[in-house]
């Protein structure tokens, strides 16, 4: 309908020119949108508003232009022009109930759009160090990109999710280390922890779990050389002695298992986490692939090729400020040695070289520097840096009984995505991380997330859902059926105001998912859930379903069926589940 609205339109804008009645050179785009209020019919255009300067006549003039000559498409009833100069459109009733028709014919596709068609897009999101749990901050990346990647399938994109697993450097030979550290002191061998050292409970646990495997594998049979690196003043210098101490120590391999043991199992934690928090990766991309598979070679030649490295004191620079970055970039040190902005680049590549047309990383708000330079690398790889499109997640802070809680990985005092989970559930921290848009900092109030009440969005969506199918439990008890044929209902009796609001509602689904999706926006879809919801409860406690009527009852049934479609279909988006009762 949008779309023929639009046409009508544009052809009434050409006759009005043609007849001199409109400055042949005034030009605007049509946009027609659903009307917000029902009262104002079923769409609205602003054409007249946007003409009004460039013809120097009033919008309300112009409307009235428009609305006289216009021819009206079929199946709307009335055309009429509002101030300050909205021409509204409103459906006849038999157009205003095909969209029950719809989406009961569509069922779990009532949505779908083929406007990302053709196109193959890949999502990272999440991609925490394997360095300990994952944290609250991480699960607000992680319902966004999850649900961000839902609604790029659903537009019709080919989707493709993925974590990237930084399993190399000098942060994993941290984490080996501090293990290796607590499982000594497990053994009797008490040595001082460093304070920058990894400093959670979780440490401890995999420690003790070595212990129990490994018995006294890894001790070492003398503690003094240790001692002596550890005897430093500069803290970062303190573990880089340390470590070197414990390779000594183990023995290279030994050290290699020490910190594999470790990254195995972080690395299945966090798979097992997301798994329970409705995330699934179709690839867990392994930053040693890119050394291995030589792509960080073949990423720094290229840039060599195009012009954009430089030798200077020994290491390698990407000439980076020349392409938008604020400075130059190492990507290869003195010591031969690659750097993490090496891989990055090299990620970017393998991407393009998979053949995605687009590459969306999810990155938390820390990380806005990433932006500049990774469009420099993409520019310098000679890809087009429009392939590549970063979106920043704000902090995520938690609340409970209106206290703060402080994360610090380091330290290991911080709220983990398992204790939020089994706090207040996954649906609700799902819903809570996406009710406000990604750009905004969010503050989780752990007190509404539990209640149970309709003050609690996510409770107040799902007992929409809950009180549909309560209604269709009654039928038999009531001695009614339920309808097997929507087709023979008729519609006509749903004309309340309340109805038509509804029937509204669920026309704007599709435009919500698309817009969504279309500006990254999951928060869109979760403000419509609540507004469908909000009409729903509103109806349901207005207007008896169950009446004795066999027309008023079958087309209500028939009309809530719909609605409760939708709402799973939603929630479905979300990553929430839509309950049969609560």
């Amino acid at each position: 309908m949008i779309t023929h609205l639009s046409d009508a339109i544009e052809e009434t804008l050409g006759v009005l020119k043609r007849k001199g009645l409109l400055d042949a050179k005034a030009s605007a785009k049509v946009a027609i949108e659903r009307a917000r209020n029902a009262e104002h019919g079923d769409f609205a255009c602003n054409i007249a508003l946007k003409l009004a300067r460039q013809v120097g006549s009033s919008p309300l003039e112009i409307a009235q232009l428009l609305v006289d000559r216009i021819k009206l498409p079929s199946g709307v009833a009335e055309v009429s022009v509002a101030k300050p100069g909205f021409i509204n459109f409103r459906l006849n009733a038999s157009c205003r109930s095909n969209v029950i028709e719809q989406i009961l014919e569509q069922g779990k596709d009532f949505g779908r759009c083929n406007e990302g068609a053709g196109s193959r897009v890949t999502v990272e999101f999440v991609s925490a160090n394997p360095t300990g749990p994952l944290h609250v901050g991480h699960g607000r990346g992680a319902a966004y990109g999850a649900t961000l990647a839902n609604l790029f399938d659903v537009v019709g994109y080919e989707v493709q999710r993925e974590y990237y697993v930084n399993d190399s450097g000098r942060q994993m030979n941290i984490l080996g280390l501090s293990v290796w550290l607590r499982y000594l002191e497990l053994c009797g061998d008490h040595i001082p922890f460093p304070d920058n050292a990894y400093q959670g409970d979780y440490v401890v646990e995999i420690a003790r779990l070595a212990r129990k495997l490994h018995g006294d594998d890894w001790r070492c049979k003398s503690t003094s050389a240790i001692k002596e690196a550890g005897d430093q003043d500069d803290p970062e210098a303190l573990l880089d002695g340390l470590i070197g101490a414990a390779r000594s120590s183990l023995g290279e391999d030994g050290f290699i298992t020490c910190r594999e043991f470790a990254l195995r199992h972080i690395l299945d934690e966090i798979r097992d986490d997301l798994g329970k928090f409705n995330v699934e990766f179709d690839e867990w991309f392994s930053e040693r692939q890119l050394v291995d598979s030589g792509a960080i070679a073949r990423a720094i030649k290229r840039l060599q090729d195009n012009g954009h490295i430089y030798e200077q004191e020994g290491a390698l620079w990407f000439k980076a400020q020349s392409l938008g970055d604020d400075k130059d970039r190492v990507v290869v040190r003195a010591n031969g040695e690659t750097t993490y902005f090496a891989s990055d680049i090299a990620y970017f590549l393998s991407k393009c070289e998979r053949g995605f047309d687009r590459a969306v990383y999810v990155f938390g708000a820390d990380h806005h520097g990433y932006i500049a330079r990774l469009k420099a690398a993409a520019q310098g790889l000679g890809e087009d840096p429009n392939r590549l499109e970063v979106l920043l997640v704000q902090f995520a802070h938690l609340f409970k009984q209106g206290e703060k809680q402080s994360m610090s990985t380091r330290s290991g005092q911080f709220v983990t995505l398992e204790h939020l989970r089994s706090d207040v559930g996954t649906d609700a921290a799902r819903f809570f991380y996406i009710m406000r848009s990604h750009e905004q900092h969010l503050d989780f109030d752990l007190d509404l997330a539990r209640s149970q009440s309709n003050d609690n969005p996510v409770y107040y969506v799902q007992y929409a859902h809950a009180r549909i199918c309560s209604v269709f439990a009654q039928l038999a008890k009531k001695g009614y059926s339920e309808v097997t044929d929507p087709e023979q209902v008729s519609f006509e009796a749903l004309s309340s105001g309340k109805e038509i609001a509804l029937l509204g509602q669920l026309a704007r689904y599709p435009d919500i998912v698309a817009r969504a999706a279309r500006d990254r926006a999951p928060h869109f879809l979760a403000h419509y859930l609540r507004e469908l919801a909000a009409e729903f409860h509103s109806y349901y406690n207005a207007e008896p379903i169950l009446v004795s009527d066999q027309l008023v009852r079958e087309a209500r049934l028939v009309f809530i069926n719909a609605v409760r479609q939708v709402l799973a279909n939603g929630l479905g988006l979300l990553g929430v589940c839509a309950p049969e009762k609560m």
